[in-house]
């Protein structure tokens, strides 16, 4: 298992992650960090969230325009998210019939240690009825 440095850098996109309510670009948490006086590379921000990602540590969900966003992970089991494409808001999704299929999917093919990541997006109720 590798460990994971504690650096400034991850305190500081950890940090503002942790305050922010919802899914975040790494563009705008860099903009973020730096308002609130960090010095932080962009490119930084993008290798601190791809770490937190791989950790479980962070969600990423990619919007229907093909942006990666994200937020500090509120649950510690696998799960996936319904997105509003209007508002933004997520709803954490537990889906075990998904599970089953997948696992299916894979020993259908010979592969093991499977993982995916479904994302899926529409608009919310409080955004249909604007």
């Amino acid at each position: 298992m590798t460990r994971t440095r504690n650096t400034t850098q991850r305190r500081e996109v950890i940090g503002v992650l942790g305050r922010i309510q919802g899914f975040i670009s790494a563009q705008e948490l860099h903009g973020l960090i730096v308002r609130d006086g960090g010095s932080i590379a962009l490119a930084t921000v993008y290798t601190q969230l791809k770490r937190l990602v791989e950790s479980g540590e962070v969600d990423a969900v990619m919007t229907d325009r093909g942006e990666t966003l994200y937020r500090r992970c509120e649950v510690g089991e696998h799960h996936h998210h319904l997105a509003c494409r209007d508002c933004g808001a997520t709803v954490e999704v537990d889906a075990p019939e998904l599970e089953q299929w997948s696992q299916g999917i894979g020993q259908r093919f010979g592969y093991r240690d499977l993982r995916h990541v479904l994302e899926l997006n529409g608009i919310c109720a409080k955004c249909q009825s604007k």
